[in-house]
């Protein structure tokens, strides 16, 4: 594509910060809220490299990018002294990430996240790949100066064919320098959905209107655990989606599994994905609210093998937190009385302001409230291409918990 207005030269800011600013930049956390700016030329646009000097010394502690638009106000991309954003300068951070996903990449896996935003050193940039399409995810104006030089880097070492453009809402509302929702930057696209490979399983994503970049990569490993762990069993997948462990289930061997979401065309993708793998069990869906889809059946005394609970993100805001937990132990105690004697209830959360601590907890207290006794088997996070290096980054948390006993004697 032409690059238009992207080739702007973002300036250089001269900021100072506050003790505690200065602290942050310290500990390599990569947020910088406005309240910790003490001075800083006013008129900066996103992208301005903000460079940041010390209180005391007025030596450069760290490099970061100007956001005008967001309370974080600067996000760190170096904290270690003065850079310079060249190409060299992106071209390690690409290269480490990819070194990191590289166990990944020999597992009968071409679908990865080869850039983790502020877990990789970018803030706010999400790359992802399905086989040879690339698909980047803008979170925040402050790349858009950096494309031209960013965008080759991450198709080297993706060695992608074809790189679509995803933009955040706020940049969707307010388009700038010709980016647009689902643009192909790079190469073709005869179709919008695009095979993949997840652990020798087929899958396909919708890369230009599909959530997020088209599919959840996080859990690929819960995924695959499930599959393992379902031959024989019948495996009830509750907030399905386009039927990630649902058709891990079935490719494993499941005889029965039943998807369960909202969205009629969520599922009509799960069953597509479903058919491009082999399967002898039998594949049911359900569109409706989860939980009034739940409450029925356990009024009926239906029971599963395998229950797996995986609802989007409860708490989006503090203000949600409180229902948030409310909904997780619903959801517990729902699940706990579906799951049949010896059978494994999967329980995820995505939502990164119920910290993993919190999130177990409730999972134990609703447990212990179902009259039935299970034990935690197993935990997890995030898989190997969504590292974490800051508190905030850490969002999925994961248990399989075994029903041992139908209820207490």
């Amino acid at each position: 594509m032409e690059s238009g207005g992207l080739e702007r030269t973002p300036k250089r800011l001269a900021v100072k910060l506050s003790a505690a600013g200065e602290r942050i930049v310290r500990s390599g956390h990569p947020w910088i809220f406005s309240k910790h700016i003490v001075k800083c030329k006013e008129g900066g646009k996103p992208g301005d490299i903000a460079v940041i000097f010390g209180q005391q010394s007025n030596t450069v502690m760290g490099i970061g990018l100007f956001d005008p638009l967001s309370p974080i106000r600067i996000k760190m991309i170096h904290a270690k002294g003065p850079a310079l954003l060249d190409s060299t300068f992106f071209s390690e951070k690409i290269a480490k990430a990819k070194h990191l996903r590289t166990p990944l990449l020999a597992t009968q896996t071409n679908s990865y996240r080869l850039l983790f935003g502020e877990n990789d050193g970018l803030p706010g940039l999400i790359a992802d790949v399905f086989d040879k399409v690339l698909v980047v995810k803008l979170y925040s104006a402050i790349w858009i100066p950096f494309l031209n030089t960013i965008l080759p880097l991450l198709e080297e070492q993706a060695q992608t064919e074809t790189t679509v453009i995803r933009l955040n809402r706020m940049l969707q509302k307010h388009p700038q320098s010709g980016l647009s929702e689902g643009m192909l930057w790079t190469g073709t696209l005869p179709s919008e959905t695009i095979p993949f490979l997840e652990h020798g399983i087929k899958f396909q994503a919708n890369v230009i209107k599909g959530h997020k970049t088209g599919y959840f990569l996080d859990h690929r490993h819960n995924r695959k655990r499930v599959g393992e762990m379902a031959r024989g069993k019948t495996v009830l997948d509750v907030f399905s989606y386009a039927g990630g462990f649902s058709v891990h289930a079935l490719a494993g061997g499941a005889t029965e599994v039943t998807s369960v979401d909202i969205s009629a065309q969520a599922l009509a993708v799960a069953e597509e994905n479903a058919a491009l793998n082999s399967f002898s069990g039998t594949h049911e869906t359900v569109a409706g609210d989860a939980f009034e889809v739940l409450e029925q059946w356990v009024s009926e005394g239906r029971t599963f093998d395998m229950v797996v609970i995986d609802p989007p993100s409860f708490a989006k805001r503090a203000s949600e937190i409180p229902k948030a937990i409310k909904k997780y132990h619903q959801l517990a105690l729902l699940g706990a009385q579906l799951v049949a004697p010896q059978g494994t209830l999967v329980l995820a959360s995505c939502s990164s302001r119920i910290k993993a601590d919190q999130f177990f907890e409730i999972n134990n207290t609703s447990l212990q409230r179902s009259g039935s006794i299970f034990s935690l088997v197993h935990t997890t996070r995030h898989d190997i291409d969504h590292p974490v290096t800051f508190p905030e980054g850490w969002y999925l948390k994961c248990g399989y918990y075994r029903k041992d006993k139908e209820s207490r004697e």
